[in-house]
């Protein structure tokens, strides 16, 4: 296995948490001290301090110690590769996996649905129930 796929299995095992992913949410918002983060969750301080080592061991937060406290947020660099990351995983390009020999996937469905959002500069993929 490639070790970009390597990589980003481990990020997305990572996010496959609902409170991991609330916390990257949280920290969408900007950088935050642990304590602000607690705030939201119905959980103690050290089950915190485990979701936030699995966070930064896939390199999706950074921490700031200040004294007793650790300030968290989100490492932009490391959350704009998997966006990325995921949006090559889904497009039409010459190196994709089901290519066909001629350069062109052989299921292009969804590869044509993320084409068609890039066209329109909106750049994610829409379920075709969203009325949005």
């Amino acid at each position: 296995m490639s070790s970009e796929y390597e990589t980003n299995a481990k990020i997305l095992k990572a996010l496959s948490d609902p409170n991991r992913l609330q916390i990257i949410d949280l920290l969408s918002c900007g950088e935050k001290c642990a304590c602000e983060i607690l705030e939201n969750f119905k959980f103690t301080q050290p089950t915190l301090s485990h979701h936030m080592k699995v966070l930064m061991d896939c390199g999706l937060i950074e921490v700031k110690k200040d004294g007793i406290w650790n300030y968290y947020k989100l490492n932009v660099k490391n959350t704009n590769k998997l966006v990325l990351f995921l949006m090559n995983l889904i497009a039409d390009k010459e190196n994709c996996l089901c290519n066909n020999h001629n350069g062109t996937c052989n299921d292009n469905s969804t590869k044509d649905k993320l084409k068609n959002c890039a066209e329109d500069k909106i750049g994610i993929l829409k379920n075709e129930n969203d009325e949005r």
